[in-house]
Order: C-alpha cells, then structure tokens, then sequence
C-alpha cells in the first residue's frame, strides 16, 4: 500500500500574494479531501487533518487581512 507524504509545507514567501496564498490554499484542501475519502484514518492521518485544518484557517485570514489592505489579486 503506498501512502502519500504532505508533511512538508511549501517555504513561505516573505509577503505572499494574495493568489499564492489562494494556490496554497486549495493544496491544503486537496489533501483534505483526499483524508476526507478514507474510510478510517491512522492516527498521523489525524493529525495531519488537524494541522491542515489550522492551517487553511490561517491562510484564510491572511487572505482576508490582504484583502482590507487592498492588496492586489496577483
């Protein structure tokens, strides 16, 4: 059985854009969606749900927080 490995995060650009941000983003709910089509996950899996969870949050109000700045789309 082959696992897919997403623990490593992209390096974070010093002043994203709002659609690096968005790109980055819809990764984090790929694998979210693929967790999310399993029957049973492992623990690690659960974890790694978690942590995308936190992390697609925070993306969010970055975006959003980029968005009241006026901060272009690209």
């Amino acid at each position: 059985m082959q696992i897919a490995r997403f623990t490593e995060l992209p390096e974070a650009a010093p002043h994203p854009s709002l659609q690096q941000l968005t790109q980055e983003h819809s990764l984090y709910e790929r694998r979210l969606d693929t967790l999310r089509s399993k029957l049973f996950l492992t623990e690690p899996e659960k974890l790694e749900e978690v942590r995308l969870k936190k992390l697609k949050l925070s993306l969010k109000d970055e975006m959003e927080r980029l968005r009241r700045m006026g901060a272009p789309e690209s």
